[in-house]
């Protein structure tokens, strides 16, 4: 399984780095090209500037295949900003316009709801299926999850809130497991993923 990190803008590094304690020598590649994508069988999609990768995707000529891909159904973990533009529907954020989204994920979310940078927080992340206790959330300008549609379903929690979600081979997270320093959802998705493929 060849395993790919859109390497456009955002966490690129911290995911590589995590997944390359993960995956054999040659299964990690960094993706920016139609091409690129075309060879691999998992995808994460990190955390960043929503507006910004959603400008460089259709600047790569990325945005189109990856939406084909995506309704294929390729393994994503998206996280933070990766999710954000996976999703039905955004709220208004008041913070200038809305990224342009792919519209796949049954959810609505609101971008930057727990407030500014300076407002980031950890939290322990209760997440179904992961053994060994709470998980360390990393919430940086995180977006919201305002309501879950029928298609998709909750798989974590920070206290009360919903802060991922599946929907079929699709995973998207609120907080940022790239840098949480804990490789457990990493490879719980790799291990799900393995299975598809």
């Amino acid at each position: 399984m060849k395993v790919g990190v859109l390497a456009l803008q955002g966490d690129v590094p911290e995911h590589l780095r995590a997944l390359r304690s993960l995956l054999p020598e040659g299964g990690l590649l960094p993706t920016r090209s139609p091409a690129d994508l075309e060879q691999v069988d998992a995808l994460f999609m990190p955390g960043g500037e929503s507006t910004t990768i959603a400008r460089l995707l259709e600047k790569a000529g990325l945005w189109t295949a990856l939406r084909a891909r995506l309704e294929a159904g390729l393994p994503v973990l998206a996280t933070c900003a990766g999710f954000i533009l996976l999703a039905r529907e955004l709220k208004a954020s008041g913070q200038g316009r809305e990224p342009p989204t792919f519209g796949l994920v049954d959810v609505t979310l609101r971008r930057n709801d727990y407030g500014a940078q300076r407002e980031s927080f950890e939290g322990p992340v209760r997440i179904e299926g992961l053994p060994g206790g709470p998980f360390p959330g990393v919430f940086i300008r995180a977006p919201r999850v305002l309501e879950v549609g029928p298609r998709a379903s909750a798989f974590a929690w920070w206290e009360e809130e919903v802060v991922g979600i599946r929907q079929g081979a699709i995973w998207g997270t609120t907080f940022h497991p790239e840098l949480s320093g804990d490789l457990r959802l990493h490879r719980l998705f790799l291990s799900e993923a393995g299975r598809a493929h």
